[in-house]
């Protein structure tokens, strides 16, 4: 098997991003998915403004490890 280092990006960053997504808990009571209210317009703060922007970043190097790959 030949694998690139795109290859390996992608694999790593598809790991890594998964977890931060999975990390990412705020409104996903099964309450909030019914329309049971919550709180719609808010602010992320401290901790999980970071994991959001991590998750941003990652999911651009994903994206493009995928098109390079292909190219």
């Amino acid at each position: 098997m030949n694998l690139t280092i795109y290859n390996y990006i992608t694999i790593g960053s598809m790991v890594i991003l998964t977890i931060l997504i999975l990390l990412q808990t705020r409104g996903a009571t099964l309450g909030a998915g019914m329309g049971g209210g919550g709180e719609v317009n808010t602010v992320r703060r401290g901790s999980d403004r970071t994991l959001h922007q991590i998750t941003i970043v990652l999911a651009i190097i994903f994206a493009s490890s995928l098109i390079l790959g292909i190219v």
